[in-house]
């Protein structure tokens, strides 16, 4: 139910290109973004691992091309448009705690944001607010008051150049109708998000459900029951649990697995308790561990086939070749699958060839090598 709802079993959509990956964006509620680049930005791995090798220009042209915005909902998310108005609750929650970490500027610094917004959409750097050079959360007074402004709806960011947020105001970036839903009350925006969280998840736990949009547990426990979602107890251990009723009518419905490599930020495993639950594998991004403490490596990406996490790969590009610095299989079965994945992800990104440095178990190593030099 998991792998269909979250688009990794049977087909999304007959359409291609930047269309399909606005389907695919509504199916998930929400795709996190992170700066860190590897194959690709995370945005980017969450619509290949789905829809296989899209154009790279197609992910963001159906990301940032109108039908998008980005806000915090899982974490730093690209969300469909129509999902403005289910976050009102946590803009007025920003405006009631105030600023984030930073003291706050002096109102002459967000006059100043908003009359240079009237002129058209701008980037913190064309607002003379780009970060210093200092540590990375050391901001700018104009920096502080756009973000401000972003978190309690009255900026908005729309899309992204050159991995810079694009701000601009609600009249300009939302459609007339969207913005008037932005009245919802707390109990109403949680029960959209939960109906949705659910409905992405396929089933899923209160914690779960909780987890998706960063709700509180006790926030999905109040709306739970009038979501849409189904009360259902599952496995021998009869868990607590709530499905959505499409997941559940597909039950039992065929459809083609995906073989493929999983971002550490894909929604399938963002959430590590239930990663383990459901999947039994224990997975945690590493790249800010010392390089010395990584057990799997600085960007370490789950390699799913036939509907398991069974081994894992981290990846790098040097030149032309698309390097597996440190692969993992959980048993000789996932050799061909990750020689598949491999091949697959080195096309996708330019690369005419894989070279793979370290196996675990080192027994693996050889027959991974053949795998991968068979065509």
């Amino acid at each position: 139910m998991t792998l269909r709802a979250q688009g990794l079993l049977g087909s999304i959509t007959p359409r291609t290109g930047s269309r399909a990956v606005g389907v695919l964006l509504r199916r998930l509620g929400a795709v996190q973004l992170d700066t860190i680049s590897v194959l690709a930005r995370s945005h980017e791995l969450v619509a290949y691992a789905r829809l296989g090798p899209v154009g790279r220009a197609a992910v963001e042209d159906a990301y940032w091309g109108g039908g998008a915005i980005e806000y915090w909902s899982h974490a730093a998310c690209v969300l469909p448009i129509e999902c403005w108005p289910f976050y009102a609750f946590r803009r007025r929650r920003f405006a009631e705690r105030g600023m984030r970490w930073h003291d706050r500027p002096p109102e002459s610094v967000f006059d100043e944001v908003r009359a240079r917004l009237l002129d058209g959409p701008v980037t913190a750097t064309e607002l003379g607010g780009a970060r210093r050079g200092g540590p990375w959360w050391d901001w700018s007074a104009t920096k502080i008051a756009v973000e401000f402004l972003l978190d309690t709806g009255e900026v908005v960011c729309s899309r992204r150049v050159g991995w810079r947020r694009v701000y601009d105001l609600p009249e300009r970036a939302l459609p007339r109708p969207i913005r008037e839903a932005d009245t919802l009350d707390d109990i109403a925006c949680h029960r959209e998000l939960v109906h949705r969280a659910g409905a992405a998840l396929g089933i899923g736990t209160v914690a779960d459900l909780a987890d998706y949009p960063r709700l509180k547990r006790e926030e999905v426990l109040a709306v739970v029951a009038d979501s849409g979602l189904v009360p259902v107890l599952v496995g021998e251990r009869r868990a607590a649990a709530w499905a959505d009723p499409a997941a559940l009518a597909a039950l039992g419905t065929r459809g083609r697995h995906r073989t493929t490599l999983l971002s550490p930020f894909d929604s399938l495993i963002w959430d590590r308790a239930r990663t383990r639950r459901v999947f039994g594998f224990n997975h945690a991004l590493e790249a800010y561990k010392p390089a010395g403490r990584r057990e799997h490596g600085y960007f370490a990406m789950p390699l799913l086939a036939q509907g398991q996490l069974c081994g894992r790969v981290d990846p790098k590009r040097i030149g032309d070749t698309l390097v597996a610095q440190s692969v993992s299989l959980d048993s000789r079965a996932a050799v061909q699958p990750m020689a598949q994945a491999l091949r697959e992800a080195a096309s996708w990104v330019g690369c005419t060839g894989t070279r793979v440095e370290q196996v675990t178990p080192v027994g693996l190593a050889a027959p991974l090598g053949a795998a991968l030099g068979a065509d």
